[in-house]
């Protein structure tokens, strides 16, 4: 391993949490050195945000009332506080007056409603606010002169001792180098890569949970998984597909099962603004009875009011607008509402170590996160923990890991073989619904996973099969939480059925295990 670099903070992931957290940094005088997996800003989840960013329009304490109630009353009010108390002002300074983000209606706000938000509180730009909120700010932080950008970087362990971070060992293509620093931050994103439908980038591996979990980091409410009921499941429809926003159906849009009926009403009074995790098991079970779901855009203008999202059907083979097929879709992976713990500063339970965006468990969201509430989390908490990591003195003197190369490199379908492996337990045992056994054969099938991959890695190392591991730590992480919680709160929704659309006890288990057989060396 060759000698070490040295940064005042390290921040690892480009999304709007770590974008956020570098700039503050950056302002509040520290030099930043910015890894990220990403070669392009598509590759981080950021970029794929859809319905907008909620902000208070000057009443806070409505906008709490709504987190806190989505959350299925397990959102922290101390954190939501801080959410909606600086909503307002966050969105103004940072992406309104420095980045000059242009939302929907310029000086008069066209403000949205979404699933759960009791007024219209959300801006936006088209359906695709994510995109333009995240190529200015990685264009201003590039001609930042106090912020280096490491592309294609993927962090692969924790410099720590005693509880006590000192950096990362990053991997940018050759050997891994240790990057030393006062303050690391991490803002890796989510976990999308553990389930086969998501609407996150392949990049989501989960690497800052499993990196700050192996360390010893206290990580919380690991059960909540939101799947966004609203994925496009037409053709192409696999790892990264993209989502139909939930201002579809604020603007009226509804959803019909393979009858072609209208059932959201005989699920929630409030129909298809429910919570998302009420309408993600009610669109799963209508698909598992009926065949299929679809997104009825005939009460709306859906070309001229979401022309993003009309061209990506048209592309796809479906005209939402000829016919009365509509928009075929399917619940998919879409956010993890817990993750590191978190302070209101973004400061874990390991000194010097900060998380921020998807991989932290802020308190915000509880047991669901509210619709568009992530870029504001994202954008708050990454200043906030930006601030606090340029206050850190002294690059902590820790000892970096050995690395080993002594086998064979590992086939290039190995990777793929024990991802598929590691979805079909996730997808068929910690899905939308989850039923005890099959809680338990998952942590057994995952246990065995993370133990084959936990031996290549000690003679092996590349970034592969270090994100391999992280995604089966992080998932292993989730099953186990959600096995401990036997109460049904929020996106983890416990049941004496066998979940809808699963397969056999029976064909799950041989996949598994003639997996493991079949895997070469």
């Amino acid at each position: 391993m060759t000698m070490a670099h040295t940064t005042d903070v390290l921040v690892v992931g480009s999304g709007l949490a770590g974008c956020a957290a570098a700039r503050s940094a950056a302002e509040a005088g520290a030099d930043v050195t910015l890894a990220t997996k990403a070669e392009r800003p598509e590759q981080s989840s950021s970029y794929w945000a859809q319905g907008g960013i909620a902000v208070s329009r000057g009443d806070p304490a409505a906008f709490k009332d709504d987190v806190i109630e989505a959350s299925d009353g397990l959102a922290d009010p101390e954190a939501v506080d801080v959410l909606v108390g600086e909503a307002d002002t966050a969105v103004r300074e940072v992406l309104i007056d420095e980045l000059g983000v242009s939302f929907d209606g310029g000086a008069d706000p066209e403000y949205a409603r979404e699933a759960a938000h009791s007024e219209p509180r959300i801006l936006h730009v088209d359906a695709a606010t994510g995109r333009h909120v995240l190529v200015p700010f990685l264009e201003r932080l590039s001609g930042h002169d106090r912020v280096e950008i490491l592309e294609d970087t993927a962090a692969l362990e924790l410099l720590c001792a005693e509880g006590r971070v000192g950096g990362a060992v990053l991997a940018r293509g050759g050997d891994p180098e240790p990057y030393r620093a006062a303050a690391t931050v991490l803002a890796t994103g989510g976990i999308g890569a553990c389930y086969e439908r998501t609407t996150n980038p392949a990049t989501a591996t989960g690497d800052g949970i499993a990196m700050a979990a192996l360390s010893g980091a206290e990580l919380a409410d690991m059960e909540y998984v939101q799947f966004h009921p609203t994925a496009f499941a037409g053709d192409g429809a696999g790892t990264g597909t993209f989502l139909l926003s939930e201002a579809v159906r604020g603007e009226g849009a509804l959803l019909r099962n393979g009858d072609g009926e209208r059932f959201m009403p005989s699920y929630h009074e409030d129909a298809e603004l429910a919570p998302r995790d009420v309408v993600a098991r009610a669109v799963g079970r209508e698909r598992a009875r009926t065949g299929r779901v679809t997104l009825d855009v005939s009460p709306l203008s859906f070309a001229e009011s979401f022309p993003e999202l009309h061209a990506a059907c048209v592309e796809r083979g479906v005209d939402p607008e000829t016919g009365d097929a509509g928009i075929p879709v399917a619940p998919a992976e879409h956010f993890l509402c817990g993750g590191i713990d978190v302070d209101t500063r973004g400061r874990s339970s390991l000194d010097r170590l900060f998380a921020v965006g998807e991989c932290a468990r802020t308190g915000v969201h509880g047991a669901n996160r509210l619709a568009s509430t992530s870029l504001l989390e994202a954008l708050v908490w990454g200043r906030r923990a930006g601030n606090a990591a340029a206050a850190c003195q002294g690059v902590p003197d820790v000892d970096a890991p050995g690395f080993r190369d002594s086998d064979p490199a590992l086939a290039d379908s190995f990777a793929d073989e024990k991802l598929r492996r590691l979805r079909r337990v996730m997808d068929e045992r910690v899905g939308i619904e989850r039923m005890a056994a099959g809680l338990d054969r998952a942590v057994s099938a995952l246990r065995r996973l993370k133990g084959e991959l936990d031996a290549y890695a000690r003679t092996r190392t590349s970034r592969s099969l270090y994100e391999l591991r992280s995604a089966c730590v992080t998932a292993l992480l989730v099953a186990r939480a959600a096995a401990a919680n036997e109460e049904s709160r929020g996106c983890h929704y416990r049941t004496e059925e066998p979940p809808v659309g699963a397969g056999t006890d029976a064909d799950v288990d041989h996949d598994v295990d003639a997996g493991a057989d079949a895997d070469a060396d």
